[in-house]
């Protein structure tokens, strides 16, 4: 069987560069890079292609573990992809569930981006977690709602 592929779009009401520079600055990065119960506790991002991008998460003092990713390609502006990794709390020694991950930046009307996210290669984080993997697409559109909202407020 192999794993769903997410697919969501967004219209941001933010301009393609300041949507873009969303997911690569940390201090913004930290106010939406978190689904449902969970807080960003620490974001390391080295801005370049085969640059480490990680995000630790936690809830009520406990580390609930985050992503290890590495970027693969940048056009500023209009796209970033990484080699997206998903990691429990035992980051170093824990297993690492590898997939895609494509966010396109697009022109909208007026001054907002259509924004598109492409998340695949999920078979292994399937095969190993099915009630993760099944969440993946409400992760992500539960912290897409949350860019949009930090980009307007």
């Amino acid at each position: 069987m192999t794993a769903p592929t997410v697919r969501l779009r967004r219209t941001v009401a933010a301009p393609p560069r300041r949507v873009y520079r969303a997911w690569l600055e940390p201090d913004l990065l930290a106010r939406w890079m978190a689904p449902g119960p969970f807080a960003v506790t620490r974001i390391e991002v080295d801005e370049r292609v085969g640059g480490r991008f990680r995000v630790w998460h936690g809830a009520d003092g406990t580390e609930a573990g985050g992503f290890e990713a590495e970027i693969v390609e940048l056009v500023p502006d209009r796209k970033i992809a990484f080699r997206w990794g998903f990691v429990g709390p035992n980051r170093a020694s824990g297993p690492r569930f590898d997939s895609r991950l494509v966010v396109e930046f697009a022109d909208g009307p007026g001054d907002t981006t259509e924004l598109t996210l492409v998340h695949d290669r999920l078979d292994d984080l399937d095969a190993a977690l099915p009630d993760v993997a099944g969440q993946v697409g409400v992760g992500w559109a539960m912290v897409l709602d949350q860019l949009g909202a930090v980009l307007v407020g």
